[in-house]
């Protein structure tokens, strides 16, 4: 299930049929950088070919996705940017994301930046390893490819997984259906990276963590300290965890207290 999940990452919207018993990097190689000019010819034609639209999608794609750090690596002004992202938006390319701050104590002054998210995981990949690096890749020289995309990949991963589980709490509340998910951020740097709310008011909170170490019961209090700060009272604690959980916190587990794997989440993306 990780294997599926590491190349749902890469090749999530491209229409190319993977096989999962290949070693992703050589399917990398087969079905995205050698095809580097027929996609470039489908990114162009999707992109209208703007320079400042592939800037930002750039700077969004490796960055921490907030729309004032996205115009700062991209080199452009804050009006130009924002207009940008309207375009994109339109596109289909990109969507906006707001912090879910409806159920905290602080849900008017909470002016902190939008954040963006890519409509598929393809293009993410595209923009954060193949487009910046395009003159090695025409030329078929990828080891810089390579070794950018092993610097970040675990924090590549993180936003895709953390997706993915917010798609699983949908699938398993759908007898009081989800009316709003999202994530929670602030200049206090607090963060949740899953905060919803049921149509029956239940509100849920979760951690999403794609590491090699197993989830600990310290996680727990985390997250209950800042929802404490938020004045938010969760009836569901949510945690998934890549590695699974250390066996204090599985001691721990009850209806208000969930815990998941990636196995919980295959009938997601197979």
């Amino acid at each position: 299930m990780e294997t599926a999940l590491n190349y749902f990452a890469v090749f999530g919207g491209l229409e190319v049929k993977i096989d999962m018993t290949k070693p992703l990097r050589s399917l990398i190689v087969r079905h995205i950088l050698n095809e580097y000019y027929s996609i470039q010819d489908y990114i162009a034609k999707l992109t209208k070919n703007s320079a400042p639209y592939h800037k930002v999608l750039t700077g969004i794609a490796l960055g921490d996705r907030r729309t004032n750090s996205a115009f700062r690596r991209a080199d452009i002004e804050y009006h130009e940017g924002l207009k940008v992202i309207y375009e994109l938006e339109e596109l289909e390319i990109i969507q906006t994301e707001t912090s879910l701050d409806f159920l905290t104590n602080n849900f008017e002054e909470n002016d902190v930046s939008d954040k963006l998210l890519f409509t598929t995981p393809f293009l993410r990949f595209w923009f954060a390893f193949v487009s910046p690096l395009y003159r090695g890749i025409a030329r078929r020289e990828y080891d810089e490819c390579f070794e950018r995309f092993g610097n970040y990949q675990n924090e590549f991963m993180d936003l895709v997984f953390e997706q993915l589980c917010h798609e699983y709490i949908k699938v398993m509340f759908k007898d009081d259906e989800i009316e709003e998910i999202g994530r929670y951020w602030d200049e206090d740097k607090n963060e949740l990276d899953l905060v919803a709310q049921t149509e029956s008011g239940r509100v849920i909170v979760g951690s999403c963590r794609y590491t090699n170490s197993k989830m600990k019961k310290t996680e727990v209090t985390r997250l209950k300290d800042i929802c404490e700060k938020l004045e938010i009272i969760p009836d569901f604690v949510t945690l998934f965890s890549k590695k699974g959980f250390t066996n204090e916190l599985k001691g721990e587990k009850g209806e208000s207290l969930k815990l998941y794997t990636v196995k919980s989440l295959k009938s997601l993306i197979i």
